[in-house]
């Protein structure tokens, strides 16, 4: 069985290097990118109205449908932060931003419950269908509505922020390296678990040779 360090995400993606300002180079600032990030989800708004003034208020959150421009992965945050070795905020966020290659990703940190933002077509894939990475992890579309903080809420200060903010319309995580994400997450408490026992028991069924 390899260990999850030893993991390669099925799915190769381009990571983006920063580029230097120059003659000729139009440079998008963070601000651009909450904008256009803005005005991608309000796409999935219930109510465009409702959302944007639910923004403008301090710790306020949009009702946006999933299934049409995104879906969602609701992950508990037990088991993201046995993926990540940490509960430290800072470091879980550091950690999610390499793990899944700075796609988006926010906290309800009252519910306890992380959200990665990923294609809709996610639900389709048959780890999803046949809920084998549940029950801490599960697919969210069609139907499902999510409470979403604005795009330019990115401190713990807030009752939900974006602990990886998005980088722009359409940019989604990975579906395979959140499944990895997942697995690895359930590996680290059946790990954690046996060692409290004192027991070796079977691995998730994810990891079984």
């Amino acid at each position: 069985m390899p260990h999850p360090r030893d993991l390669e995400p099925a799915v190769r993606v381009e990571v983006r290097t920063p580029v230097e300002a120059g003659a000729g180079v139009l440079v998008h600032s963070g601000s651009d990118r909450a904008f256009a990030s803005f005005t991608w989800l309000l796409a999935a708004a219930q109510d465009r109205a409702e959302a944007k003034a639910a923004w403008a208020k301090r710790n306020g959150i949009a009702l946006l449908r999933c299934g049409g421009v995104f879906g969602a992965i609701r992950i508990e945050a037990d088991l993201i932060h046995a993926a990540a070795g940490t509960k430290d905020s800072a470091e879980v966020n550091v950690f999610l931003a390499a793990a899944l290659r700075g796609a988006p990703v926010f906290q309800d940190q009252h519910a306890r419950r992380y959200y990665v933002l990923v294609p809709r077509s996610t639900g389709e894939r048959q780890e999803w269908r046949g809920g084998r990475l549940g029950p801490k992890a599960e697919f969210l579309g069609v139907n499902s509505v999510i409470g979403v903080p604005r795009p330019d809420a990115t401190g713990p200060g807030e009752r939900s922020y974006w602990c990886v903010p998005p980088e722009g319309p359409g940019f989604l995580a990975v579906p395979d390296m959140v499944s990895q994400l997942v697995s690895i997450g359930r590996l680290r408490q059946v790990e954690t678990q046996q060692a409290a026992d004192g027991s070796e028991g079977a691995a998730p069924t994810a990891f079984r040779a």
